[in-house]
Formats: C-alpha cells, sequence, structure tokens
C-alpha cells in the first residue's frame, strides 16, 4: 500500500510527496527521526502537518497520482484544501 500525501508547515509551504509509511515519513518530516541536511524538510524547518492523503495498491498510481498533484490543476486543488481551513 502507498500513500500520496500533501502536508504544510507554518510558514505555509507545501510538500507533496508518497510513501509506503505514512507514519514514519512524517516523523520524519518532522525532525523525530534522521534526515539528510540537505533535503527540503532541513531547509524549510517547522512542524509538518498533514492536510491531504490518497492510498493506491502500487508504487506507479502513486507516482502518476503524485505527478497529477505538482502539475498547475493539482496544485489549484491542493490550494482550495489549504483555503478551506
Amino acid at each position: 500500500m502507498f500513500h500520496v500525501y500533501v502536508i504544510i508547515n507554518q510558514n505555509d509551504r507545501i510538500y507533496t510527496g508518497y510513501t509506503s509509511d505514512l507514519e514514519n515519513r512524517l516523523k520524519r518530516h518532522n525532525g523525530k527521526l534522521k534526515n539528510k541536511s540537505t533535503s527540503y524538510m532541513s531547509k524549510n524547518k517547522g512542524v509538518w502537518k498533514l492536510i491531504y492523503s490518497e492510498r493506491f495498491e502500487t508504487r506507479i498510481e502513486a507516482l502518476k497520482r503524485e505527478k497529477q498533484l505538482k502539475s498547475y490543476q493539482g496544485r489549484r486543488f491542493i490550494r482550495s484544501i489549504v483555503n478551506k481551513k
């Protein structure tokens, strides 16, 4: 099982990704597990909060959806979610 997810920090930075272990991935984003010092998360510190996720059976499906969410239409969809909160 794979998850495509969108997280946001207190500075309204948005990150979209996919993983097979959402719980551990969120811990890594929030610094509770070790990260690379050059990663996006290290450069954009703060508390990251999950705002959206979807589940997929295969990695290929998750990658396709991640790519869609990173497109212009996908970013508009994500912004609509952020604006509702």
